[in-house]
Parts: structure tokens; C-alpha cells; sequence
């Protein structure tokens, strides 16, 4: 082969494998180019996923778990401590044994930053409290109105708070400055039924609600007539001897509502009795010989010791035989 030849096909070969190498760069950065742009394109895509669960997050679309101990009451509760703990018991075992299956609702304190207010689910909050664990709640930006109307469907879906529950929740929305058209909202009721239940809660003095507690069996009727009845003189007084006896604690709620009642009703029998004139027997004189007076449970008969000692010892003596035929009358009249 010629040196001419030899040289003319080095050089077709240097071009292709020059050409080859251009090619194979050239794929490389294809492939590299590629890579970061599908590499870049997943990162865009975390970083939105991102930003969308920080936003339902902070619309409180997903729960998030939180101390207990940084969540404070509403400051328009609506539902009484339990002193019952049976209900609160079977929570815990449930929810230790289950884990927590319905998020509570909380709103970011209003003044106080990383605290937090509960709008309903006092409850489990109370469970996982006493469970050493943390809750899990779904945490919204709510106004006082948006809270209080929260509390009332979600307790008007449970349909558990008791009447004086609501009375009081009702009455403390109004206090509060709340209108009626709200009030009616949070507790699904109409107008009538408000003004009945702030009626009632106003009727009721709110230390004696605290004493007797939810009275879950107790319906308006029985709310009316113990406000009622504390129109009375010396009412609360009486009442508030009855909270002090040793066994009234110890009584369930409805228990103690009805000893409260009890105790009034028996101090309003009296006092009518008491105003019944007292009966005068007299001799043909005119003389007073005995007076019939009545109480609660005796008929007293009074007879004066100075000056007929020895007739109220006949009149003794003749009481039996007199029973008897008083008796006999009775019976014949019966017939």
C-alpha cells in the first residue's frame, strides 16, 4: 500500500472516531440532561405537595397531634365537668387500646401564641390527657362567632348535652353579647326555645346549677318548676343546706336535682300549713279549753297545764275509746 494510501485512510479513520466521540458526548449530555430536568421536575413537584399540605394543615383539613397540656377551655364552654368518670374511664380504655378515632377542633389562642382554645371534644382531650399521650385535632382560624356556632353543631349531631347544659351555654352566649339569631344557630333551636331556655337558666342560680351538675334525665318542666319554687323566701338558703349534707355528693345528678326539689317542696308544704289558723275548742263559756295547731307531719293539741292539767289526763285516758268509735263511724260511713 502506498504512503499516499495509507495516510488518506488514517484520515477518514480519525474523522470517524472523532465523529463516534461527538456522538457518544453528545448522548451523555442528553442522558445528563435529562436526568437533572426529570430530577428538577420531582423536586418542583415534593415542593408543591409541600406547600399544599402546609395549607390544609393550617385549614385544619388534616388533624395534627398537640400537648394537652397547651389547650385551654372555650371561653364559651357548653358542656359541664364530668364527676361521673365512668364515661370518661371507658374513653380511655378505648382509646388506649384503638388509638383516638375522631380528631377534636381547636382554634390558635387568640392572645397567647403556640396555646390553643378547644371548640368541642372535651372529652377525649380529657382521655388523652389523663393517658399521658398527645391529641389529635384538626386546628382551624375561627372567630368567636365561627366558634360557638362549631361548638352547637357538633353537639346538636351528638343531640347529649342536657337541657341545663344548653340553658347555661345559652344564657353565656347572650351574656356575652351574642344575638339571638346566633344563639339560635349554635343550639339549633327557634326564638321561642332560646328565650325558654334563658328563662330558665336565669330563674336558676348558677351556683346551684354547678351543685346539682348536667341532670341528664331532667327535661324543661322540671327546671321550670324548681325556678319556681326558688321564688320563694329563704329558698336558696334551704337549698344550700341540702348541698351541704354529707350524702348529697355522693348522689348521681339527677339524684341531686330531685333531692333539691324534695327539700323545697317540703319547706313550701310547711309554710302553708303554717299559715292554716289553729283550731279553738271552747266551753260554753267561751273559755279556750284546747288549741288544734298543724305542721308538716303532727297535729299538736295544746291544753293549759296551770289550769287543766286534770282534763288533758281524762281526755288521755278517754283518747282510746274515742279512737275506736271514731273508728266505727268511719267505717259505717264508708259502707
Amino acid at each position: 500500500m502506498s504512503k499516499r494510501t495509507q495516510s488518506i485512510r488514517s484520515l477518514f479513520a480519525a474523522g470517524a472516531e472523532e465523529s463516534q466521540q461527538s456522538e457518544s458526548r453528545a448522548a451523555v449530555q442528553r442522558v445528563t440532561s435529562g436526568a437533572v430536568r426529570s430530577l428538577q421536575d420531582t423536586f418542583s413537584e415534593v415542593e408543591r405537595e409541600y406547600e399544599a399540605l402546609k395549607q390544609t394543615i393550617a385549614e385544619g383539613a388534616l388533624p395534627v397531634e398537640l400537648n394537652p397540656l397547651l389547650i385551654d377551655p372555650s371561653p364559651f364552654a357548653d358542656r359541664f365537668a364530668d364527676r361521673d368518670t365512668t364515661a370518661i374511664d371507658a374513653l380511655k380504655a378505648s382509646m388506649a387500646e384503638h388509638g383516638q378515632e375522631m380528631p377534636i377542633l381547636v382554634r390558635p389562642h387568640p392572645t397567647e401564641p403556640g396555646r390553643y382554645q378547644i371548640a368541642y371534644g372535651q372529652r377525649r382531650l380529657r382521655a388523652a390527657s389523663e393517658l399521658g399521650i398527645a391529641v389529635k385535632a384538626h386546628v382551624r382560624e375561627l372567630d368567636n362567632d365561627r366558634l360557638v356556632v362549631a361548638q352547637g353543631i357538633e353537639n346538636s349531631a351528638r343531640e347529649d348535652l342536657s337541657f341545663i347544659e344548653r340553658a347555661a351555654f345559652a344564657r353565656k352566649l347572650e351574656t356575652a353579647g351574642f344575638q339571638r339569631p346566633l344563639i339560635q344557630s349554635a343550639l339549633s333551636v327557634d326564638r321561642a326555645e332560646v328565650s325558654k331556655l334563658i328563662a330558665v337558666a336565669e330563674g336558676v342560680p348558677e351556683w346551684i346549677v354547678v351543685a346539682i351538675g348536667r341532670a341528664p334525665k331532667v327535661g324543661r318542666g322540671r327546671w321550670q318548676e324548681l325556678a319556681d319554687l326558688l321564688k320563694e323566701g329563704q329558698s336558696e338558703a334551704k337549698v344550700r343546706k341540702a348541698t351541704t349534707d354529707r350524702t348529697f355528693a355522693h348522689k348521681g345528678s339527677d339524684d341531686r336535682f330531685a333531692a333539691v326539689i324534695r327539700t323545697l317542696k317540703a319547706s313550701d308544704k310547711a309554710s302553708k300549713v303554717a299559715t292554716v289558723a289553729p283550731l279553738i275548742a271552747r266551753a260554753p263559756t267561751g273559755r279556750e279549753i284546747a288549741k288544734l295547731s298543724l305542721s308538716a307531719k303532727h297535729c299538736n293539741i295544746q291544753i293549759s297545764r296551770e289550769r287543766d292539767e286534770a282534763f288533758a289526763a281524762f281526755l288521755m285516758s278517754q283518747l282510746p275509746a274515742l279512737y275506736e268509735n271514731f273508728n266505727k263511724d268511719k267505717s259505717s260511713l264508708e259502707e
